[in-house]
């Protein structure tokens, strides 16, 4: 038997590959695609849908995920701007329920694979700075991956090691955002899609991972492993990597 799944914006670039994936999929039977002129608590009702994706906007996930737990289906979210208070209070209600999930920063499994091993090299490198890149239509900054990359970092990162120094910035925000005491430089653009940077310095040295997104085709195959591992868990995860 397939898995019934809607899609929630459906109707955006997300959304669309999202539909294009889910539909050529033998796994899957696609029930619905719909965006904000969509009821979602009757869509799901009306398409007995048992997993429900949603690629909308930050400003709207936040009620989308809570309507998607309310009805009992399992969540697959690609969103960002969810809070870590918010994702702590979903994880605790899937739990109750042990209702399976998934909220993912980045559905790349070349993004993944760059945080994990960026948790590896941070143990000998602790001096780290991020750079993100998007589309200039992404609402958030900075991304969720970007701030799930330094969550990763910060837990294998010895921060006694890269003591604070005394800067002066000339214009406030110069030297980015700070998350773990990790810088995280935003940048917004035309042209780009996801992209991110990791820079490691060293004495004499630096590493840098890279990860590029050039076509939303990338997300795709997290997207559909998502789909499928959700039916068979009983909490909801936070980022890819639980699920590889």
């Amino acid at each position: 038997m397939t898995i019934r799944v809607l899609i929630n914006g459906a109707t955006g670039r997300m959304g669309q590959a999202t539909v294009k994936a889910i539909s050529a999929n033998k796994m899957f039977t696609l029930v619905g695609e719909i965006n904000h002129r969509h009821d979602l608590t009757t869509e799901i009702k009306n398409t007995k849908a048992q997993v429900v994706v949603d690629f909308t906007n930050a400003d709207v996930v936040l009620k989308n995920t809570q309507t998607i737990i309310d009805a009992g289906v399992h969540p697959v979210i690609g969103t960002s701007g969810l809070l870590a208070k918010d994702v702590e209070q979903f994880q605790q209600q899937c739990a109750e329920r042990k209702l399976g999930g998934i909220i993912a920063p980045n559905f790349s499994l070349g993004a993944v694979l760059m945080m994990k091993h960026a948790q590896e090299i941070v143990k000998y490198f602790p001096h780290v700075e991020i750079i993100e890149m998007h589309h200039d239509g992404k609402l958030d900054s900075p991304s969720g991956t970007a701030l799930h990359t330094a969550d990763m970092l910060s837990v294998t990162r010895d921060a006694s090691k890269t003591p604070a120094k005394k800067n002066r910035e000339t214009i406030s925000g110069a030297r980015g955002a700070s998350h773990h005491g990790i810088p995280i430089h935003a940048i917004r653009l035309p042209g780009l899609v996801a992209h991110e940077q990791i820079i490691f310095g060293g004495i004499g040295e630096t590493l840098t991972l890279r990860h590029d997104s050039i076509d939303r085709q990338s997300f795709m195959p997290g997207v559909c492993l998502a789909c499928e591992k959700v039916v068979t868990l009983d909490r909801l995860v936070y980022g890819l990597e639980y699920i590889l």
